[in-house]
């Protein structure tokens, strides 16, 4: 054992000595197991440590800024192993990975060896393993996957070790995707959760129903199912059991030579409480969780209290007490062979009071839930152009990843932090943001440049984080005779994409050529003055002075991108006349005019009434659709209940409406834009809401584009605008939301499934989570999916664009104008999506593939299919020599620009010697996980719990190397690809 080690068990004996004449050393007996035939009380001792929240994660974790909240994580981790090291039979549970690999870099090599034995020994128990709480409802199901994978893979490496619970104890709600995606895909054995609905969990206090088997995907089945458990209130002690300096609770005080000795009444207490908690949990067995949010500060202030109740309430003997953790207490579950009720959907909306439905955070921080997904999508096509380059320590995307997966945190992409924390997570992404955009302008630079330059590149891409609102100065550069703009459109989808793109330009006679020198046909839209304001206000925000010139139009073209890959276009002054883009046409018209106006030019026309108020006919000649739909705006206001006798005001958690109010549209003008490739729709709602209705040429949906802000509040009244679409489609109060961009829920108006709901708000409590711009389409009855799958990759994945400017006209014939990272043969099933493509270290790459479709909801995509790993890692077939070098060996070489070529071109010289299926975070083997994964019993006829229908698919041949993918199944690999450096020179 290390000096450090030593020095910790030394104090531990030094504050046994016995000082004082009559006193004795007292030795509590903490030792016990679980006893059959007796109610065993499972005592947890945790604490929870919010990623931010009212301080920043840095403030929490050194424990600055105490004025706000008197929280130090630090001081938890180093008071805690001492604790621990004082008696072998204490247990401790931690969770956040986002504060413990802090922690773990400060440490000595000699405390890291004490640690490390304490989590051999299984008295510290990593629980969760993430690097944050992720939220439920605002997060995307590929960032929830990404964030586990990081606390997951350290844990691995640094342990050897798999965390087997879910502890996802503090989320407003949770979802189906996280019990069976981020539950029992990931290999957890069991899922704890704290927030469930006041009027559910009364219900299942009745039924003893808080623990059940929650069964989350219909597609996968028993085979993803997972016993989750509800706490009978929160994840705190029983009340009376806090035992936090300073905190209220009273002690044991078991020296008889003392004044208040109430060894007795603190052990009624504790039989009391668990008495309680028994008669509404089945079996023999129940948890504690003996902790709260920052709690264990000074550990031994807790553990001094649990040895003594462990001690005197054993002593009893009316109950058995003892030190815990949830993996001991699932596996005593699963030992007494008990069936339990099913759980299939998910537990939105969340209330935990009459006038208390946690659904104002859907839409708190807007902007910042917008940035969190629009960096996620980033990161993704990130680390794909990573990969082609190869990993390189002094850039990378490490940064953005970590800043990402903190941003998922309960308290931060939900919007309910305090601003200066809001601030402290926007800045980690921007950090994030600039590391990875280098890599991506140095990835695309290697992978354009012809053979003769990739020794050292010179190609110089810039990018436009502020193209959503119109500022690019890469794009804005007026082009003077001889020089060209460069767009290097990059596509992180496993098939080919046609889309329209909109760029900021301020010449007028411009020309746009494809990757082949072809001239195609682009327009020009004016830059409304709605978009002006906002683009002024947020350069200003960014750069700290307001632009000086402003362009005057988007330039609007379409583009077709190969898979995994990129295609170039060239803008360039018209050298010609009647070569130019086309102008669009403009057609303004007051409220007051009483016409009808007809938008779009393929299958899908929308005619709009020029008065306020009316219907919009929307119409698709090859469905034959035609339907009526009404778009209008509203806002509720909030309710201020600070004087009631529960008080509860509206906020950024809680939606409370005082009343609906249809907002009184002004008499303001309307334009129609039109052009050959795109027609929109531009509607002033009133002087502070703007609206683009927009439709694009061969696409059959409506995109709806709204400026909202700065919302009025002179009037001392705070306002939660919506939108709302109403048509003629009689749906009885149903509909579906999806479930963390992944599955579909079912909902019904004012109903549960799980209980009969008392209906206190009708308003707030049928509110569920989805996101920002609107897209919709109508489409017969079971044709809907295939658009809202396919399109709904293409909204998390937008095309990534890289800029750059030439000074001759022949960049398309000096430079790789295309390329795509899979067999030029090949595309990606239309139901499949590649959610992950990362470079490892050691020559290993991890894939993500994910089937798209549910069963039953396409009658051709919703269905088995394979995907030809030979084929998305095209390389030579070359046998192993000595003149292969593998990554580990070439990592050093990837920042040497004498053979960055020979980095970037290392996937085209690769074959694929070993291909590993692993859990979903990648932590332990697929085969492994699924050997020791327990199988609950399910209450209820057999006949209701037959899935025998439903199917995954099988292992993978190591020769074919063909994977198969099952309706909604997410399978991931490690990869092992051997390159052949020499042979790819």
């Amino acid at each position: 054992m290390g000096s450090e080690a030593a020095l910790l068990l030394w104090v531990v004996m030094v504050a046994a000595v016995v000082v004082g004449g009559q006193s004795k050393f007292m030795v509590y007996n903490t030792s016990h197991t679980i006893v059959s035939g007796k109610l065993n009380v499972h005592l947890v001792p945790h604490t929870h440590d919010d990623v931010g929240w009212l301080k920043t994660v840095d403030q929490y974790y050194v424990g600055s800024n105490n004025s706000i909240q008197g929280a130090c994580v630090q001081n938890v981790l180093d008071s805690l192993i001492p604790a621990l090291l004082a008696d072998k039979n204490r247990k401790f549970i931690y969770v956040e990975q986002a504060f413990f690999q802090r922690w773990w870099r400060d440490q000595s090599q000699a405390m890291q060896l004490v640690v490390k034995q304490l989590v051999s020994s299984g008295q510290l128990e990593f629980i969760n393993g993430a690097m944050s709480m992720h939220d439920e409802a605002a997060t995307h199901y590929i960032d929830m996957i990404d964030q586990t994978t990081l606390g997951h893979r350290f844990i691995k490496e640094e342990f050897n070790v798999t965390p087997r619970i879910g502890w996802q104890i503090d989320p407003f709600g949770h979802s189906a995707v996280q019990a069976y995606l981020l539950g029992a895909e990931v290999g957890f054995d069991s899922f704890f959760y704290g927030r469930i609905d006041y009027q559910d969990r009364a219900k299942r206090k009745n039924e003893k129903s808080l623990e059940v088997v929650w069964r989350g995907s219909k597609s996968l089945g028993s085979s993803s199912q997972i016993f989750a458990g509800a706490f009978p209130q929160n994840y705190e002690p029983p009340s009376g059991f806090y035992f936090e300096v300073n905190d209220a609770s009273p002690v044991v005080q078991d020296d008889p030579d003392l004044f208040d000795y109430n060894v007795q009444e603190r052990v009624d207490d504790f039989v009391a409480a668990a008495v309680s908690q028994a008669n509404i949990t089945r079996t023999n067995h129940i948890m504690w969780t003996m902790g709260t949010d920052f709690k264990y500060q000074y550990a031994h202030t807790w553990f001094r209290q649990l040895d003594k109740l462990i001690h005197y309430v054993n002593l009893d003997g009316r109950v058995n007490a003892l030190y815990s953790s949830p993996s001991i207490y699932t596996d005593a579950k699963y030992a007494t062979n008990e069936s339990w009720p099913l759980k299939t959907d998910d537990f939105f909306p969340y209330a935990d009071r009459d006038n208390a439905y946690w659904t104002g955070y859907f839409t708190s921080r807007p902007a910042l839930k917008r940035y969190v997904r629009i960096m996620s999508g980033y990161y993704l096509a990130a680390r794909q152009l990573e990969f082609f380059k190869g990993r390189s320590k002094s850039t990378n995307t490490d940064s953005l990843g970590d800043a990402l997966a903190i941003a998922q945190h309960h308290d931060a992409v939900t919007g309910t932090e305090k601003q200066h924390v809001a601030n402290d997570y926007a800045k980690r992404l921007s950090i994030g943001y600039k590391e990875a955009e280098q890599l991506v302008s140095s990835s695309l630079a290697c992978l354009v440049e012809p053979a003769s330059g990739r020794e050292k590149p010179t190609t110089k891409f810039q990018q436009c984080p502020l193209l959503n609102v119109s500022y690019c100065p890469a794009s804005e550069a007026h082009l003077s005779e001889g020089k060209s703009l460069i767009v290097v459109i990059y596509n992180s989808l496993g098939w080919k994409r046609e889309d329209v793109v909109r760029i900021p330009v301020f010449n007028e006679d411009v020309t746009v050529h494809d990757s082949e020198g072809k001239e195609i046909e682009s327009q020009l839209v004016p830059l409304v003055e709605a978009y002006v304001s906002l683009r002024n206000y947020h350069v200003k925000a960014y750069l700290g002075h307001t632009p000086t010139q402003t362009p005057k139009y988007w330039l609007v073209f379409a583009v077709s991108v190969p898979p995994i890959g990129f295609s170039s276009y060239t803008i360039s002054s018209a050298k010609k006349p009647g070569s130019s883009s086309s102008r669009s046409s403009v057609y303004t018209f007051n409220t007051s005019e009483a016409s009808t106006v007809e938008v779009g030019q393929g299958n899908l026309k929308l005619t709009f009434s020029t008065e306020q108020e009316k219907l919009t006919n929307y119409v698709n000649s090859r469905s034959l659709v035609k339907e009526t739909v009404k778009q209008s705006y509203g806002f509720y206001t909030g309710y201020n209940g600070s004087s009631d006798k529960v008080p509860q005001n509206s906020g950024a958690y809680i939606f409370r409406p005082n009343g609906t109010f249809i907002i009184k549209p002004e008499e303001v003008s309307s334009t129609i834009v039109r052009g050959p490739i795109i027609d929109e729709v531009h509607q002033q709602i009133n002087s502070w809401i703007y609206q683009i209705t927009r439709l694009h040429k061969g696409k059959e949906h409506v995109e709806v584009e709204y400026i909202v802000g700065p919302i009025p509040i002179n009037d001392g009244t705070g306002k939660e605008v919506v939108t709302q679409i109403t048509t003629a489609v009689d749906n009885n109060k149903t509909f579906y939301t999806d479930s963390n961009g992944r599955d579909f829920i079912k909902r019904i108006r004012d109903y549960r499934a799980d209980w009969d709901l008392n209906v206190n708000q009708p308003v707030a409590g049928n509110y569920y989570p989805i996101q920002g711009k609107l897209y919709f389409r109508i489409d017969p009855l079971g044709e809907g999916a295939k658009w809202r799958r396919s399109y709904g990759q293409e909204i998390y994945s937008p095309l990534l664009f890289a800029f750059s400017e030439q000074d001759s006209d022949n960049w398309i014939n000096s430079h790789r104008p295309t390329f795509s990272g899979i067999d030029s043969s090949y595309s990606l099933p239309d139901n499949v999506a590649i959610i992950t493509l990362q470079d490892l270290d050691g020559g290993k790459i991890l894939l993500r593939l994910a089937h798209l479709y549910e069963i039953g909801e396409d009658k051709d995509l919703s269905v088995l299919t394979n995907v030809e790993l030979k084929k998305l890692f095209p390389g030579k077939e070359v046998s192993r020599s000595n003149e292969l070098l593998d990554t580990s060996q070439a990592s050093w070489l990837v920042d040497n620009s004498v053979i960055s070529y020979i980095i970037c071109r290392l996937m085209f010289a690769s074959q694929i010697s070993k291909v590993t299926e692993t859990s979903l975070s990648a932590n332990q083997e697929r085969r492994v996980m699924e050997k020791k994964r327990l199988v609950w019993k399910v209450e209820g006829p057999s006949s209701e719990n037959d899935d025998s229908k439903l199917s995954r698919g099988g292992p993978v041949d190591p020769a074919a190397l063909v994977v198969e993918l099952a309706p909604m199944e997410i399978r991931t690999f490690i990869i092992d690809l051997v390159p052949n450096l020499v042979s790819s020179v």
